[in-house]
């Protein structure tokens, strides 16, 4: 976050922002030609404590913003561990079992996980698999037996 004043000659740098590469750059080739931290800091468009930070080495980039996990790697890769186990069962389930293993969360965290690991809490529509005696009397109740091969084959009859 660099911003330039035209008419006061100086940039300002937000705290939050960290160095470029170019501003890298030109700050240890300007540092090694022994050139005072407020020129540096006007050559690179940065603040001089953004040099001098840099220059010794303490400038380690930002730390992370927004809310701390409530869950440890641990627990989320227990949680994947379920999913993958029974890939077919719905968000209740595995919220259920993920709490019974210890795990503190809420229903809509095990949900933003789940989400995570490219997973969804679907339950499958459940299609029941006909025999041929089963397709056989459905033929019959829908009068498609002479028009379909399938059913006309020696496996049906």
């Amino acid at each position: 976050m660099v911003s330039q004043f035209g008419s006061l000659g100086y940039t300002i740098m937000g705290k939050t922002s960290d160095l470029t590469v170019v501003q890298k750059t030109i700050t240890d080739a300007l540092h090694n030609e022994c050139k005072p931290q407020t020129f540096i800091a006007k050559e690179a468009g940065c603040s001089q404590s953004a040099v001098s930070k840099h220059v010794n080495r303490k400038l380690s980039g930002r730390k992370k913003c927004g809310r701390k996990r409530c869950t440890t790697n641990r627990e989320n890769r227990s949680l994947e561990r379920l999913v993958k186990q029974s890939r077919f069962k719905n968000l209740g389930e595995l919220h259920k079992e993920w709490t019974e293993a210890g795990v503190k969360a809420s229903r809509a965290t095990t949900h933003g996980h789940v989400k995570e690991f490219d997973y969804s809490c679907r339950i499958p529509l459940v299609k029941p698999l006909l025999n041929h005696r089963q397709h056989l009397t459905w033929a019959k109740e829908k009068k498609i037996l002479d028009c379909c091969p399938v059913v006309q084959s020696p496996l049906f009859r």
